[in-house]
């Protein structure tokens, strides 16, 4: 599986020379499945950069786990570069978003991907640690080699390493962001092998029980959301905020309320799913309330 992941990056290697006339970037999110694409470009030893896009929701252990990252390839002579995000042309972070967005992300109006982490790689060769084993949505969604379209029905989506499949990608005049994803047929059991078989640390969360490491509170966590906001409060309190100023831009631009949300607390119960209907009282807080 490693030869076969490699044999896909130096493809997409001489491509990006070609292409691009840039080595491919690979993009790192501080999670296991970048660190193995990472650790795999350098066994492959092609030429790459790496760049990691600061959400600003990610976990304070991630942040500096990429930081620490960072330094490392640099020392190395690999370039690594933090994105900063913009929206709009202006630094913008996901608590200024949401207002903006006048709604919350959700698990099908992902719009804080689009803007806080799919930004990066405008023309150029981009690699992903992106798995099948992630999601069945995927598994006829992703593949080995993309070139990605604004239009889905117009995305290719290459699994093979013919000379026929070969020229067909090399050669497709389809504007989009060209990606590789090497591991696509990696399972979890790959991963973990491969990063302990190759001795890279992890983010420390993967240590402390974290199947996963994106963004505290991302809908697509589903339940684990309830432990990342009880380890970190503030991130809860930031979102809550976001929700009140998302409530006035609604009402100012003339949105009409049809969830009956009277509060950003309203709007954080809604968005978690915890049954606590909008002004309904939750007994939990006013017994820590209570205890303070």
């Amino acid at each position: 599986m490693e030869q076969t992941a490699m044999e896909r990056l130096h493809l997409a290697s001489q491509m990006s020379l070609k292409l691009y006339k840039q080595p491919l970037l690979l993009t790192d999110s501080g999670g296991k499945d970048s660190a193995v694409i990472c650790k795999l470009a350098e066994n492959a030893g092609i030429p790459f950069e790496i760049c990691h896009s600061h959400t600003t929701a990610d976990a304070p252990e991630t942040v500096y786990h990429v930081r620490k990252r960072a330094k490392e390839y640099e020392e190395k002579g690999i370039k690594y570069t933090i994105i900063l995000p913009t929206y709009q042309g202006k630094r913008t972070s996901m608590w200024d978003l949401i207002p903006k967005k006048l709604m919350p992300p959700t698990r099908i109006a992902r719009y804080c991907c689009a803007v806080l982490k799919e930004t990066a790689g405008k023309d150029r060769f981009v690699v992903t640690g992106v798995r099948w084993a992630e999601s069945t949505k995927r598994a006829t969604t992703s593949g080995a080699l993309e070139v990605q379209n604004s239009d889905r029905k117009k995305k290719l989506i290459l699994n093979n390493d013919n000379e026929e499949d070969r020229q067909l990608f090399e050669n497709c005049q389809m504007k989009g962001k060209r990606v590789c994803n090497p591991i696509i047929d990696w399972t979890d059991r790959d991963v973990w092998d491969y990063l302990t078989d190759q001795k890279v640390e992890v983010n420390p969360l993967y240590n402390e029980g974290f199947c996963r490491v994106g963004c505290v509170g991302c809908p697509v966590a589903r339940k684990n959301r309830y432990a990342e906001f009880a380890r970190y409060p503030a991130y809860q309190r930031n979102y809550i905020r976001a929700f009140e100023r998302m409530l006035e831009a609604r009402k100012a631009s003339g949105k009409a309320n049809d969830m009956r949300w009277g509060t950003g607390e309203d709007v954080f119960h809604w968005w978690m799913e915890d049954g606590v209907l909008p002004g309904q009282v939750n007994i939990w807080e006013d017994y820590e309330n209570a205890l303070d």
